[in-house]
């Protein structure tokens, strides 16, 4: 498994160490051009996340149609086009210009997607939180290599190593990644986006997306930008921040997708992270001090490293595989909505009733989405049983009718000649549907 996720997982790093690496230093850069402020702050920091989040749903579904590598490697393309504007800014509204080209190669869900093609449904926990694993440890080094070269050499080097990263990620997915398996529907052409967003299950987990993301964009526009201008750090004792903040987020990490997957605590892991949110905003809010404030960073990101390696995992678990693309679209739009109203509504809100006040709003926002989670169907009861063909009376396939067989999703992956049924253990169980379609 690991050989299949590891190329895919190594893209979506670089592509988001790109993304991360200017994250420390662009408020600071980015407040001292002309005519800034920190709402326009706000917009260049989650700016790109508009185009993502109107690009993920169409990128999502044309994957869907015409392949996942296609569409990744457009992506990619555009991104790092974006890149290069943003490289060659002079100006604040050019910035804003390039964050938002960046945002257009709106290919996460994509990628996302092709993990979950190429590895069988009891081992993709795992491989999500390989990829996790591997976005944190990008995350933490662009949050140490970050503050260096960007005092060193400036933004515009970052923007232009981003740029770079794209275009070697394009080499990787065309040398190292392998192409999915294929897999036949007889409900193919029936992926319909109103009854996906409607879904309880996929609505509560786009809903924690937007939210996780609006709250960790919102911390890293306020973070350089209150210990600077507050407490008289500059910009290189960033590191020590973002250090410490990101060793306790990784150390977390690992047990947080291990109680997930073996013990099949999604749900309980996921309120967990946000009560971590909850508390660093507490103390964001209502204790003065340095020492205070960098507490409550590391608490954030412990929570939301217990969030990543499960959080695109739990949401393609209540999705089914031929509108794998689509969903995961659609909650990643939501998550770079997210992204976008931390940045601009973060920063419009800081400006106008402080940080006290917000943090209050963010901690009662914490609570009623604890409430939320609490309803949220737990994955641990969706299962999948892999039949082979041979073993199959495919006159019998009829009977896998979702009206009177109590199954989620049944497909035939040709490339292995299986046949796969994902169903609710609480529902029905493997002896059951085997019955009904075995010679």
């Amino acid at each position: 498994m690991f050989k299949q996720v590891a190329p895919l997982s190594t893209i979506i790093a670089l592509r988001f160490f790109g993304l991360f690496i200017v994250l420390p230093t662009i408020s600071i850069y980015a407040i001292s051009l002309p005519g800034s402020s920190t709402t326009i702050v706000g917009l260049v920091i989650g700016g790109y996340a508009i185009t993502q989040m109107v690009f993920q749903i169409p990128f999502g579904a044309i994957s869907d149609k015409i392949g996942r590598k296609t569409t990744i490697t457009i992506g990619l393309l555009v991104f790092a086009a974006g890149s290069v504007v943003s490289a060659m800014a002079n100006d604040i509204n050019m910035l804003i210009a390039g964050r938002f080209l960046q945002g257009a190669g709106a290919i996460g869900a994509v990628v996302t997607a092709m993990i979950s093609d190429l590895v069988v449904e009891h081992k993709r926990t795992k491989a999500m939180a390989i990829m996790g694993g591997m976005i944190a440890g990008s995350f933490a080094l662009a949050m140490i290599l970050g503050p260096l070269i960007g005092a060193s050499y400036g933004i515009g080097t970052l923007f232009y190593i981003t740029a770079f990263l794209s275009i070697l990620s394009i080499v990787l997915l065309y040398t190292i990644v392998p192409n999915p398996p294929k897999t036949v529907h007889d409900y193919h052409n029936k992926a319909k986006l109103i009854p996906l967003l409607f879904d309880k299950n996929l609505f509560k987990m786009n809903i924690t997306n937007m939210l996780q993301k609006s709250f960790m964009t919102f911390v890293f526009m306020i973070s350089p930008i209150v210990l600077i201008q507050n407490y008289g750090w500059n910009k290189m004792d960033m590191v020590y921040l973002y250090l410490p903040a990101m060793i306790a987020g990784v150390l977390a990490m690992g047990p947080a997708a291990m109680i997930a997957e073996k013990r099949g605590k999604y749900k309980e892991v996921l309120i967990i992270g946000v009560a971590f949110f909850a508390v660093s905003f507490g103390f964001f809010g209502f204790f003065s001090g340095a020492e205070f404030f960098i507490t409550g960073v590391v608490l954030f990101f412990v929570g939301f490293n217990m969030h990543e390696p499960i959080m695109q995992s739990v949401a393609v678990k209540f999705s089914k595989t031929y509108q794998k693309g689509l969903t995961l679209g659609v909650f990643n739009s939501f998550g770079y909505f997210g992204t976008f109203t931390g940045g601009v509504a973060g920063g419009y809100l800081y400006d106008s009733i402080g940080l006290q006040s917000l943090s209050f709003v963010v901690v009662i926002l914490s609570v009623l989405w604890l409430v939320m989670l609490i309803s949220l169907t737990n994955p641990k009861k969706l299962r999948t049983i892999y039949i082979k063909n041979s073993l199959i009376d495919k006159t019998n396939l009829d009977r896998l009718n979702y009206s009177t067989m109590p199954i989620q999703e049944w497909y035939e992956n040709e490339t292995e000649n299986i046949i796969v049924v994902k169903f609710y253990e609480d529902k029905t169980d493997e002896q059951y549907i085997k019955k009904a379609i075995m010679l």
